[in-house]
C-alpha cells in the first residue's frame, strides 16, 4: 500500500470570471506540495455555492465580476460565516474597492500580478491565521480613503497608535509582522485569551474592523 502523504495541504478556491487568470493561480499555487486548489468558479454567485460545497481554508476573491461582484460575495459570505479566510485580488485602479473588502473582514489583498513566491506565501499566511497585505499598495489605499496628503495620513496613524497602552502597542506591530494569536502569546509570554483581549481593545482605540486594517495602520505610522 502506498505511503499517505503526511502534508496536510492547504485547501484553495479561486473565483475570478477570467479564466486565464484562475489556469496561472491554478499553476502556481499547485507548485507548492501545501497548497491545492479544490476548485474554481467564474463569478461570485457560483463562487459562493462552490465554497459551501468544498469548505476550502482559503479564498482567492476578484473584485470585479458578472453576477454578483467579489464584494457582495465577500459581504455574504463573512455574514455566514465570520471566520472565512478570504484573499482579495485586486489591481492599482481598484484601491476604495479593495479598502470597503477590508472593512467588510477580508484577511487581506494581492495584486494579481503579485509574484508567485510572494501569492504562496500570503495564502500559506492567511490558512495560518496571519493577514496577506501587498506592501506597494499599502499607503496608496490608505490616502485614498483619508484624501490627504501622505504625511498626514502618517501623522493620523500615529496618533491613533498613540492612544494604545505599551503592550497594547507590542501586539499592534506583531500583527503587523503577520503573526497569529498564539504566536502573539509565546512571545509575549501571556495567554491567547489574554492577547485575544488586547486585540479587542485595539480595535475599538483604532476604530478599525479587522486585523488587516491594524496591520496597514501600523505600517502606516511607522514607515
Amino acid at each position: 500500500m502506498a505511503a499517505v502523504d503526511a502534508v496536510t495541504r492547504v485547501r484553495i478556491v479561486l473565483v475570478d470570471d477570467e479564466v486565464l487568470v484562475r489556469t496561472g493561480l491554478r499553476l502556481i499555487l499547485e507548485g507548492h506540495p501545501e497548497l491545492q486548489v479544490v476548485g474554481e468558479a467564474g463569478d461570485g454567485r457560483a463562487g459562493m455555492l462552490l465554497i459551501a460545497e468544498c469548505h476550502p481554508d482559503v479564498i482567492l476573491m476578484d473584485i470585479r465580476m458578472p453576477h454578483l461582484d467579489g464584494l457582495a460575495a465577500t459581504r455574504e459570505l463573512l455574514a455566514r460565516q465570520p471566520d472565512l479566510k478570504i484573499i482579495v485580488l485586486t489591481t492599482f485602479d481598484t484601491d476604495e474597492l479593495v479598502l470597503t473588502a477590508l472593512r467588510l473582514g477580508a484577511s487581506g489583498f494581492l495584486l494579481k500580478d503579485t509574484p508567485p513566491a510572494e501569492l504562496i506565501d500570503g495564502v500559506r499566511q492567511v490558512a495560518a491565521g496571519r493577514t496577506a497585505l501587498s506592501q506597494p499598495v499599502i499607503a496608496q489605499l490608505i490616502q485614498a480613503v483619508a484624501g490627504q496628503p501622505e504625511r498626514q495620513v502618517g501623522a493620523d496613524a500615529r496618533a491613533r497608535l498613540d492612544q494604545l497602552t505599551a503592550r497594547e502597542r507590542d501586539v499592534a506591530v506583531a500583527i503587523a509582522q503577520g503573526l497569529s494569536n498564539a504566536e502573539i502569546a509565546l512571545a509575549q509570554f501571556v495567554s491567547v485569551t489574554t492577547v485575544k483581549t488586547h486585540v479587542g481593545r485595539i480595535l475599538d482605540k483604532l476604530a478599525v474592523a479587522n486585523r488587516v486594517q491594524i496591520a496597514i495602520c501600523v505600517h502606516t505610522a511607522l514607515n
